[in-house]
């Protein structure tokens, strides 16, 4: 696994970028009606018991979802269909889910297509190496997946951690990333938290490459532990990023975390709590 970066680096990092951002919005932000959730939040109750815990998600008023591999599949233990009619069942609406691009690419699509998605993202490089070269090669093989993707009606997209931050040959690796996949075919969803672990400020990405982040993961993290944490409790400026969204092109705001203080159910409670009083 690729090093991190240490605090007193990242808190150089984030004061430096906050110098760059009177160009941006300072309005009062208005809350957000329509947040989703990943999944990945409630990994451990989804794979006891996948019905019960959806049911919790949509009574504390979640309207939509992102799923993330499991140990029952991509859909917790529902065929694709049945995931769908779930869903629908309960208010909810399935946007999008974490899955591989592997040898088993082309049966995802197409169960994809069955659940009513319209994203697949991916989080893992196809290949390894912390390189230039091989984040050019990654990037071809993202646009491929994007055009596989454009044809079944969905969309391909790549969701990032910390390590995409790094550098080669003076070349940020996510830029090259960016640089080199089609804004049409790879729809990047950007986990706001990781990139300020990584040291570097989502506001700037949505300055250089506007609209090309049609979704996030909204994380808060301890910058500390480098680990994610209940809103307001971590190093992301939530109120700045979301009075500046429309800069990045975002779409779809699925809350992310991986950690909490009690329970995941009360964690997201809290956080929408928080978002409420912004």
């Amino acid at each position: 696994m690729t090093t991190r970066r240490n605090f007193l680096l990242q808190s150089g990092a984030l004061a430096a970028g906050t110098m760059l951002m009177p160009s941006f919005t300072m309005a009062p932000y208005k809350t957000e009606k329509n947040l989703g959730i990943q999944l990945y939040t409630f990994r451990k109750e989804l794979d006891s018991d996948a019905l019960g815990t959806l049911k919790k998600i949509a009574a504390i008023g979640i309207k939509k979802i992102e799923s993330a591999r499991s140990s029952k599949g991509n859909y917790y233990g529902f065929k694709p269909k049945e995931m769908k009619t779930v869903c629908n069942d309960l208010g909810m609406k399935l946007v999008s889910g974490h899955v591989h691009l592997d040898e088993n690419w082309q049966q995802t699509m197409d169960e994809a297509v069955a659940s009513g998605q319209k994203y697949l993202i991916v989080s893992t490089m196809p290949s390894q190496g912390q390189t230039v070269d091989n984040y050019k090669s990654v990037a071809e093989a993202f646009n491929k997946a994007g055009e596989e993707c454009k044809k079944m009606g969905l969309n391909f997209g790549y969701h990032n951690h910390a390590y995409e931050f790094e550098s080669d040959k003076g070349e940020v690796l996510y830029d090259v990333l960016l640089a080199n996949t089609q804004a049409d075919l790879v729809h990047m969803e950007l986990d706001l938290g990781w990139v300020v672990v990584a040291g570097k400020d989502p506001l700037d990405y949505f300055r250089k490459f506007p609209g090309r982040f049609p979704l996030w993961h909204l994380k808060d993290m301890d910058m500390i532990k480098k680990e994610s944490t209940e809103f307001g409790k971590g190093g992301l400026d939530i109120g700045k990023m979301l009075q500046n969204k429309k800069a990045s092109g975002v779409k779809h705001i699925f809350i992310e975390q991986e950690e909490y203080a009690s329970t995941p159910l009360e964690s997201m409670k809290e956080n929408l709590a928080y978002l409420k009083n912004l």
